[in-house]
């Protein structure tokens, strides 16, 4: 399952996110620092949505009330929402 996210407060614009059910395969970020955010998707493969979110919930960015990170895991949490709502119906 593909997510695309419009982030909020950071210099990046969109998160894409590809799931297999709560296991993150890919996430593209579109903006912001092109080589941290290259890491963080590469370390990210793989995980369960719970593993990021114990590592990177509520990281922010110098004065920013959120980062690239925390936003990635509103997009993970806001894909799998997204899941279980279109499994309900």
């Amino acid at each position: 399952m593909s997510y695309r996210y419009r982030t909020k407060g950071t210099c990046s614009v969109y998160i894409d996110v590809d799931m297999d059910g709560d296991v993150v395969r890919d996430v593209t970020f579109t903006g912001g620092c092109h080589g941290n955010l290259q890491a963080i998707s590469r370390l990210v493969k793989g995980m369960t949505a719970s593993e990021i979110k114990e590592k990177v919930d509520g990281i922010r960015c110098g004065y920013k009330a959120t980062s690239c990170a925390d936003q990635m895991c509103r997009a993970i949490e806001l894909a799998m929402a997204e899941n279980e709502a279109k499994a309900g119906c």
